[in-house]
C-alpha cells in the first residue's frame, strides 16, 4: 500500500513538473483574470483585491467535472482548512450517526458555527441550528464562494466561522439549453439529473430535477433522494432586475450505527425546502437588493434499537423554518469610496414532538413529553460597512453590526481590515473580525438541559494576515494565510444545564497555488495546518490536496490526491485520530458535441479509514455514466 502511495504521488508530481517545464504563450483564460469578482464578502460584486477577507471561488466547471451530485466534496478539496464528515458513498443523513458536518479552522457547522447560504440567504435547521448537507446540490449551483473566517457582520448569527454561499444558476444568453445526466456504479448507486434552461429577452428560467440512491457499503445504510429546483428571472429595465427560486429535496436515510454498536430501524425521512424572491437595483453610483426568503423542513425519525432491544413505539417529529427579510444598499459617495448599509429581520420557528408509531397520535405524557413543543424567536439587525481606497495602493475597511435576538439579547459585531497593494499583481491583507452564534431553540427550550433564561450568544475574534500574488501573466496564483482565533462564551452542558462556559483558541496557516500551464493543463494545490488548544471532532491537524485537469481533443481527465493527517474522530479523555490518503480520478470522452461519456473511481488506493468513529468508509468505488446536452 505504501508503495502505491509513493507511485501515485510521483506520477502527479511528474505531471506537474512536466507542465511547468513546457510553458506556452496561449492567451490566459478568462477564469484567470486578475480582477476576480466576488459577492460574498461585500453583498455586491466587488474586486476581491479590495476586500480584506479571503474568499475562494469554485466555478461550475470545477463543481461538475467529477460528476458529484453534492457540492461539498468538491468544496472540501478546493478550500484549505475546510473539512467535511462522511460515512458512505452517497448521502449524509441527519440525527445520530449523521455525516455532512463542516469544520473550518476548527469551527463547526454541527454546532451551528459555520453557515451555508443560497444566494446570500441562510440555510440551517431551525431547531438544532445545524446545516443539512443533503440539501446542497450541484444541480442548483452556478458557482460557490467560501469565506474563510467570520462573516457575521453581513450574515449575522451562525456565520462566526465563515460561510459557503451557493450562487444559483441563471442562463446569460438567449436560447434553450437542456441536459440529462445518468450514472451508476458500486453498491447499487445510481444518479440522475435533468435540467432545462431558457432565456428570451428579459425573461430567464431554469427547471431541474434529480433522483439519487445508494445501498452504500454496509447493510441497513440505504439512501434515496428526490430533488427539484425552479428559478425564474425577469429584467424589469436596465436598472431593475427580479428573480424567484424554489428548491425542494426529500430524502430517506438509514443509520446502521457504529460497527461496535449496530442499530436497527434507525431511519430518517426528511423534507427540506428553500424559497426566495429578490428585487435588485443597479445604478452608476449605487446598487442594492431587497429579498424575502424561507428555509423550511419536516423531519420524521425512528431512533431505532440495538440488537436484543425492543423496536421504538414512538417516532420523533419536527417542523422548522428560518424565514426573513433582508435589505441592503451600497453607494459610492466619491472616488474610491464604498459604503454598504443593511437591515435584516429573521423569524426562527421550531416545533418538536413524538408520535405513536401505530396511530400517529402525538404523545404528550411519560418520558417522551417535551419540555416545550413550540418555539418562536426573532432576530433584527442593522449593519454598515465603510471601504475607502487611498492612492490606489491602500484600502481600509471598517464595519459594525448590531444584532438583537428576542431571547438572548443584543450583540455588537465589529470588523476592521486593510489591504495593501505594493505591486499590481499582489496584495497584503490584514483583518480583525468578530463572529457570533445565538443559542438555538434546542439549547433554550428542548429536553432537560434547556436554559432560555441565561444563555447568551457564543462569540469569537479572528485575527488574520494574508498575501496573494499572481505571476507569469496570471498563470500562477499563490496565497498564504495565517490566523489566530479566540473563542469565548461557548455553550456547554454543565451540571445538567446548558451554560456559557466554554473557550477555545485555534491558530494555523494555509497555502494555496494554482497554475494554468497552457490551454490543456492546469494544476492546483492547497495545504492547511491547524493547532487547537482544545481538539474537536472532525478537525484535522493537516489537510492537503493536489489536483490536475487535462483536456486534449475529445478527452478530459481530472485527478486529485488528498491527504488528511491527525483527524480527530473522538476527543476528550480518550481521543482517537485518523490519517489517510485518497486518490480520485474521473475520465470523460465527448464523441459528439452533445454526448459526454464518463467513468470515475474514488479512493483508488483502497484506503481503510474512518471520518466518523465506528463508520468505516468504502474502499475503492467506481461509477460510469452518460450526459446529453443540447
Amino acid at each position: 500500500m505504501k508503495g502505491k502511495k509513493i507511485l501515485v504521488c510521483a506520477m502527479l508530481a511528474n505531471m506537474a513538473q512536466t507542465s511547468f517545464a513546457n510553458i506556452e504563450s496561449e492567451t490566459v483564460l478568462d477564469s484567470m483574470s486578475m480582477n476576480e469578482v466576488v459577492i460574498t464578502g461585500s453583498r455586491q460584486a466587488t474586486d476581491s483585491r479590495h476586500l480584506p477577507m479571503t474568499v475562494n471561488v469554485i466555478d461550475r466547471k470545477t463543481l461538475t467535472e467529477n460528476e458529484r451530485t453534492n457540492i461539498l466534496p468538491t468544496v472540501m478539496e478546493q478550500v484549505p482548512a475546510l473539512m467535511l464528515t462522511s460515512r458512505g458513498m452517497l448521502g449524509y443523513g441527519v440525527s445520530t450517526g449523521a455525516a455532512g458536518g463542516i469544520t473550518m479552522r476548527g469551527v463547526s457547522s454541527g454546532a451551528g458555527q459555520f453557515l451555508v447560504l443560497i444566494d446570500g440567504h441562510p440555510q440551517y435547521q431551525g431547531i438544532f441550528g445545524h446545516s443539512i448537507a443533503d440539501s446542497y446540490q450541484t444541480m442548483i449551483a452556478e458557482r460557490v464562494e467560501v469565506m474563510r473566517g467570520p462573516a457575521s457582520i453581513l450574515y449575522g448569527s451562525n456565520a462566526m466561522g465563515g460561510v459557503i454561499n451557493i450562487v444559483t444558476r441563471q442562463q446569460q444568453k438567449d436560447g434553450i439549453r437542456t441536459s440529462l445526466n445518468l450514472g451508476g456504479g458500486s453498491y447499487g448507486t445510481a444518479i440522475s439529473e435533468a435540467s432545462v434552461q431558457v432565456k428570451k429577452g428579459k425573461f430567464s428560467s431554469i427547471v431541474a430535477a434529480q433522483y439519487n440512491r445508494s445501498d452504500n457499503q454496509r447493510p441497513d445504510m440505504g439512501f434515496e433522494q428526490f430533488g427539484g429546483f425552479v428559478k425564474l428571472g425577469y429584467r424589469i429595465n436596465e436598472h431593475w432586475n427580479s428573480s424567484a427560486n424554489l428548491d425542494i429535496t426529500k430524502f430517506n436515510a438509514s443509520n446502521p450505527g457504529s460497527i461496535l454498536s449496530p442499530m436497527n430501524e434507525n431511519d430518517q425521512h426528511i423534507r427540506r425546502g428553500s424559497a426566495n424572491l429578490v428585487i435588485e437595483n443597479q445604478y452608476k453610483h449605487t446598487s442594492g437588493a431587497i429579498s424575502i426568503y424561507d428555509n423550511f423542513g419536516k423531519h420524521e425519525i425512528n431512533d431505532g434499537y440495538a440488537n436484543g432491544a425492543k423496536p421504538q413505539t414512538e417516532f420523533f417529529n419536527s417542523r422548522d423554518a428560518v424565514a426573513g427579510l433582508s435589505w441592503y444598499q451600497s453607494a459610492s459617495l466619491y472616488k474610491g469610496n464604498n459604503i454598504t448599509a443593511g437591515i435584516d429581520y429573521q423569524h426562527i420557528y421550531g416545533r418538536a414532538w413524538y408520535s405513536d408509531r401505530e396511530t400517529g397520535v402525538t404523545v404528550t405524557s411519560g418520558k417522551r413529553k417535551m419540555q416545550s413543543t413550540h418555539a418562536h424567536e426573532n432576530e433584527v439587525a442593522a449593519y454598515v460597512d465603510f471601504r475607502q481606497d487611498i492612492t490606489g495602493i491602500l484600502t481600509l475597511d471598517l464595519g459594525i453590526r448590531y444584532d438583537h435576538h428576542s431571547t438572548a439579547g443584543g450583540e455588537w459585531v465589529p470588523q476592521a481590515g486593510a489591504v495593501v497593494r505594493p505591486i499590481e499583481s499582489g496584495e497584503l491583507k490584514a483583518m480583525v473580525s468578530k463572529g457570533f452564534r445565538n443559542p438555538t431553540n434546542k439549547e433554550m427550550y428542548l429536553y432537560g438541559t434547556a436554559n432560555h433564561e441565561t444563555l447568551e450568544a457564543e462569540s469569537m475574534m479572528n485575527y488574520e494576515l494574508s498575501w496573494k500574488h499572481r505571476v507569469l501573466t496570471n498563470r500562477i496564483t499563490y496565497g498564504v494565510n495565517v490566523f489566530y482565533i479566540d473563542g469565548d462564551n461557548m455553550i456547554q452542558t454543565i451540571g445538567g444545564k446548558n451554560i456559557n462556559s466554554g473557550e477555545f483558541k485555534n491558530c494555523g496557516a494555509e497555502i494555496e497555488l494554482s497554475y494554468q500551464v497552457n490551454k490543456h493543463w492546469n494544476v492546483i494545490t492547497n495545504h492547511s495546518y491547524l493547532h487547537m488548544e482544545t481538539p474537536i471532532v472532525a478537525a484535522p491537524t493537516y489537510k492537503g490536496f493536489i489536483g490536475t485537469n487535462c483536456k486534449y481533443g475529445k478527452w478530459n481527465v481530472s485527478a486529485g490526491l488528498q491527504q488528511v493527517g491527525a483527524l480527530y474522530t473522538a476527543a476528550g479523555n480518550t481521543p482517537s485520530r485518523e490519517n489517510f490518503t485518497l486518490l480520485n480520478v474521473t475520465v470523460g470522452y465527448n464523441p459528439t458535441s452533445y454526448l459526454h461519456l464518463w467513468v470515475k473511481g474514488d479512493n483508488l488506493l483502497g484506503q481503510k479509514y474512518e471520518i466518523i468513529a465506528g463508520y468505516p468508509m468504502p474502499k475503492a468505488t467506481f461509477m460510469a455514466g452518460v450526459r446529453f446536452s443540447i
